[in-house]
């Protein structure tokens, strides 16, 4: 498997030699699945080389490598060698593969993780795992319960027991400020759930997240954030469908304009979710739910461009791959509002929210403009509840203005 980035007979049997040697071909043919440049699979193979090298000199096997001793090599390399800023990544791919082929432990032992590291992964396994929560909820809980504990424990050790009441409303006290009010909500949700988590392991005696502040917001309180149609229009056409990456920003973002998906739907969609025959696609939704939709002859025609001319040969399943090395799916729904961002941005539309979200407020208001119903409009957005779709009928401003009462002292 090492043929495709080097020919040469010497360097081949160099490769395969030493404790490392018997996973050099596993190792390549990755790189060559995940669609790694001749140039950069030659320096990590001769990488890899190296470390067995160094672990013979030292009387160690592949089974002795560590992440503290992939450390030490790291450091050695770095004083020996001029370094390559993919040396660290190529490091942690081979103990990852190491790993999955059980040559090395899978997991460091658990003493050896920082206490807060190891707190923050068991809530992390809890939402996933228990509360079977999305990869992107997870995104935005944890950062908080790792910011609440830095600063409650500061360099001293993590005492769960020790914490009070005073030291939650002073952490939400501090920095209820420091975000719009949707964002501070998020947080105090990632709080309560985090002192409800610990409170049923038993690591807290009573159950603190009832001392968690309330953040005053009302419901229906704001409008939906939308864009016109024009604008909609004017961002798909300002995607250079020419390129791989337009091909790829153009089928992602017809699926959000036209479908309403969430950005962790587009993430998660893979090749055997779409049925062409039925014209139909099986989503993965919020809660760990099953939907499905019928696919527009549109959207089917961009993601069949983007599959047969722009979509990269690799191993993943997912539809939508990076355009770089490694070749794999997006990591989860920041890598979509991040695209959807910069399409914006590149189009010359201005919106006060940029995310992926934006166009599915704006499919639900153009649709409420057309005539649709609320209860049309909840079902297309896979909405659980009613009362969820009941948002947008603050938009339908000619509906509104026959409601609403005459202002005192106002024109007449």
């Amino acid at each position: 498997m090492t043929i495709p980035f080097f020919t040469d007979p010497h360097t081949l049997h160099r490769l395969h030699e030493g404790p490392l040697g018997a996973y050099v071909d596993a190792y390549a043919a990755l790189l060559q699945d995940q669609g790694y440049s001749r140039q950069s699979a030659r320096h990590q193979l001769q990488l890899l080389a190296d470390l067995g090298r160094w672990l013979q000199r030292k009387g160690l096997g592949a089974k002795d490598l560590t992440p503290h001793r992939i450390a030490r090599y790291a450091r050695y390399h770095k004083r020996h060698f001029r370094s390559h800023r993919d040396e660290a990544s190529t490091l942690r791919r081979l103990l990852r593969l190491l790993r999955e082929r059980g040559v090395v432990q899978d997991v460091a032992p658990r003493r050896d993780k920082r206490a807060l590291q190891r707190v923050a992964e068991d809530f992390e396994r809890y939402l996933a795992q228990e509360r079977g929560l999305a990869a992107a909820t997870l995104v935005h809980y944890v950062p908080f319960v790792r910011q609440f504990l830095r600063e409650r424990f500061r360099k001293g050790r993590i005492r769960l027991a020790a914490l009070r009441a005073a030291d939650i409303t002073d952490f939400v006290q501090r920095h209820a400020h420091d975000h719009s009010p949707g964002h501070t909500k998020v947080m105090l949700t990632a709080l309560r759930a985090f002192l409800r988590h610990l409170c049923q392991r038993g690591a807290t005696a009573t159950d603190l997240a009832t001392c968690v502040p309330c953040v005053p917001t009302w419901r229906f309180a704001t409008v939906p954030k939308y864009l016109r149609p024009g604008q909609v229009q004017q961002i798909l056409e300002a995607c250079d469908r020419r390129t791989a990456a337009g091909r790829r920003d153009y089928a992602i973002l017809l699926l959000l304009a036209r479908l309403g998906l969430r950005a962790g739907e587009v993430v998660a969609l893979r090749l055997e979710d779409i049925d062409w025959e039925a014209s139909r696609l099986t989503l993965r939704s919020k809660g760990g739910r099953w939907s499905q939709l019928p696919l527009p002859a549109d959207v089917g025609e961009a993601l069949a461009a983007y599959l047969q001319q722009g979509r990269p040969r690799c191993a993943s399943r997912q539809v939508f791959i990076r355009l770089q090395a490694p070749l794999v799916g997006f990591a989860n729904s920041i890598a979509v509002s991040t695209l959807v961002a910069r399409a914006l941005a590149h189009a010359g539309v201005e919106s006060p929210h940029t995310g992926a979200h934006v166009f599915r407020h704006s499919l639900a208001t153009a649709m409420l403009r057309e005539g649709a119903s609320l209860a049309e409009i909840g079902e297309l957005l896979r909405h659980r509840h009613p009362d969820t779709t009941t948002l947008y009928a603050k938009v339908d401003l000619l509906a509104l203005r026959a409601l609403a009462l005459p202002w005192p002292g106002g024109g007449r």
